[in-house]
């Protein structure tokens, strides 16, 4: 009975031995890195970074394989649209983005003045982002961007740049690079910019002399207007209808886009196609044909520009549309909301 007593409590340290070391081994740090030295040096060299600070920085960096796990299966990518819509087109999340867009009036009328942007499109964003600032992210951005940048070979050359982009901005906003929070891709703040779209189109909106897209609505809310600016968006103009197929159309599959759409063909084009769409909308429109699987079937959508400028902030036509759709849902509300007021 003992020497069983024995046998069983040796395995079972010897078990725990090897959970212990795989345990530590999917946190190794990073700073004897061969990739990581070179990296060091570069930054070294032309961002005048110190070497020592650089090192001490790495050495407390871990590799997360739960960053890994995730990339490599984004909802976007397994998940059909009417899978993917029940996740953002909630009650909660449109109730929730009146009240966002109540408590942040002011701010919001200034970047639509500003920016020239649907305020309903900046609530739908940061509401899709991160549920109105409440769900940030729960990863160390450095740990993040490290782990992608060199244990992740697939995507290791942008995910380097975007380490590059996030120390420099931490030297510039004056952060230490470790206090930071965010997805497991590195996205950052309220409304999700990874280092190189906030070093791009974040604004100190606030002009307080800093740049807070984490705590701060006036800069996040300011930012994401600008980033949509920037990128092309057309104050009044359609985002995307709902069309239907002719009995005779030529529509293939490959008609549809579901990720990185350009807007080759015009209105005109797509009803030679036999989409019978909305008239209003001029035959030289710019579009994308969007196929949406529906439980009951499926769904047909031209995109317009504005919806293309949308799909800039996430490539995935389901993103986009999710943030379409939520957007309208909530100004309905927020604007039913108003008339009980007067």
């Amino acid at each position: 009975m003992l020497s069983g007593q024995r046998t069983f409590f040796t395995t079972l340290s010897l078990l725990i031995s090897m959970l212990m070391i795989m345990g530590n081994s999917s946190a190794a740090t990073l700073d004897k890195n061969p990739d990581v030295q070179v990296f060091i040096n570069e930054m070294v060299k032309k961002h005048n970074f110190k070497k020592n600070e650089l090192e001490s920085l790495f050495s407390q960096v871990k590799i997360k394989q739960k960053i890994l796990d995730a990339i490599s299966r984004p909802a976007e990518k397994s998940k059909a649209w009417h899978e993917y819509r029940k996740i953002f087109l909630t009650s909660k999340r449109i109730n929730q983005g009146v009240t966002f867009w109540q408590e942040n009036s002011d701010i919001i009328d200034y970047a639509e003045k500003t920016y020239g942007i649907a305020p309903e499109i900046m609530v739908a964003i940061i509401g899709v982002e991160t549920y109105y600032g409440r769900l940030q992210g729960s990863y160390r951005v450095m740990d993040a961007l490290s782990t992608l940048a060199f244990k992740y070979p697939k995507r290791s050359k942008f995910f380097r740049g975007e380490l590059k982009h996030f120390l420099i901005m931490s030297q510039e906003q004056k952060f230490d690079p470790l206090s930071k929070k965010g997805s497991y891709a590195g996205a950052m703040g309220m409304g999700q910019f990874i280092p190189s779209s906030f070093q791009s189109y974040a604004v100190d909106f606030d002009g307080d002399g800093i740049k807070d897209i984490w705590k701060n609505n006036t800069d996040a809310i300011g930012s994401v207007a600008n980033y949509f600016k920037r990128h092309g968006w057309k104050r009044g103009q359609p985002v995307t209808d709902q069309v239907q197929l002719s009995n005779n159309n030529t529509i293939s599959k490959e008609d549809g886009c579901r990720r990185s759409c350009k807007l080759k063909l015009n209105v005109a084009q797509f009803r030679e196609k036999g989409i019978q769409g909305k008239a209003s909308v001029d035959d030289k429109t710019p579009a994308i044909l969007l196929i949406l699987k529906q439980k009951a079937g499926k769904e047909y959508w031209l995109g317009y520009n504005n919806f293309y400028v949308i799909s800039r902030y996430n490539h995935s036509t389901l993103y986009s549309m999710a943030v379409y759709q939520l957007s309208q849902e909530i100004k309905q509300a927020y604007e039913a909301e108003q008339r009980l007021k007067k």
